[in-house]
């Protein structure tokens, strides 16, 4: 039964046994998504996306649209997500340097900003960043759940749940928790792919 388990090293390293320039570039590449991470990490998961499957070929668009949803499905904080990423590329290692490099300075920027903020709440400055980056969070989403939605656009009845979804959060005030049932269901019953 031992036999089946990960290695120690594919645990810690990860699959592909990155080395030190590897993680530095995941770690580098996450840091600066951190710092365009308006309205929270899930809104870059584009751009990182693009990095892993298309540039690096880290992984396939199946396995980051699972890796992100399995995160999110997860209890505990949106940005999970970057960790399992992490850790698909690169193992423990691989987690560890997304994780890093998406807190650090979104964190550091954060507490700048808030103390800033506090202090100049009423200024024309704050009040036309709060008004200026609401539309750009918006779009940000929106191109976020294009890519999550993509690797499923030839899969009909994914298609017809996710727009009846939508129209439904979109129409009603009825909870999150019901589309995700009747997705869990329809999944379930092989409904949905």
């Amino acid at each position: 039964m031992v036999e089946d388990w990960p290695s120690l090293h594919a645990l810690l390293l990860g699959r592909f046994g990155l080395g030190a320039a590897d993680w530095l570039a995941l770690f580098g590449h996450f840091l600066m998504l951190s710092l365009l991470a308006v309205g929270g990490a899930i809104t870059t998961a584009p751009d990182m996306q693009r990095y892993l499957v298309g540039e690096r070929r880290w992984m396939g668009e199946g396995e980051f649209s699972a890796s992100v949803a399995l995160a999110q499905a997860a209890p505990g904080p949106n940005v999970l997500f970057v960790a399992v990423l992490g850790y698909n590329v690169g193992g423990l290692a691989g987690a560890l340097a997304a994780m890093v490099g998406t807190l650090l300075p979104s964190t550091v920027l954060a507490l700048r900003a808030s103390h800033w903020n506090t202090r100049h709440a009423r200024s024309l400055v704050v009040r036309s960043l709060h008004a200026g980056l609401a539309p750009i969070t918006i779009g940000l989403l929106l191109a976020t759940g294009w890519i999550l939605f993509e690797p499923t656009a030839g899969d009909w009845p994914s298609a017809v749940l996710a727009l009846a979804t939508i129209a439904l959060m979109l129409r009603t005030r009825v909870t999150t928790l019901l589309p995700i049932a009747c997705g869990a269901v329809a999944g379930a019953l092989g409904w949905v792919g």
